[in-house]
């Protein structure tokens, strides 16, 4: 069964730019691992600082393998150094998809 992985967090609005560089590398990574469907981060666009990201992973044993990679490694100590915050993560599993 897929898993759908969504939510957002908060960086001071000064270090944005500064962030974009990590996320990238960190997109990149994420996107070239086994059992990745769609990865992506956005930043948006009303409110400065808040940051959005939706992922679809194959299962839960390829998400458990994605948060012990090297590039997340980086990805966790960059937004540490740069504020970071506010974590909010939900994990969906995916009962079937059509389209609309």
């Amino acid at each position: 069964m897929n898993l759908i992985i969504a939510g957002t967090y908060r960086v001071p609005p000064e270090n944005v730019e500064a962030l974009k560089a990590h996320i990238a590398d960190m997109v990149a990574g994420s996107r070239a691992e086994d059992g990745c469907i769609e990865y992506a981060h956005a930043v948006d666009v009303t409110e400065p600082g808040l940051m959005r990201f939706f992922e679809i992973w194959r299962d839960q044993a390829a998400i458990e393998a994605h948060f012990t990679m090297p590039h997340m490694t980086a990805w966790r100590a960059a937004g540490a150094k740069l504020g970071v915050t506010d974590r909010r993560i939900f994990a969906y599993d995916i009962a079937g998809q059509r389209q609309l």
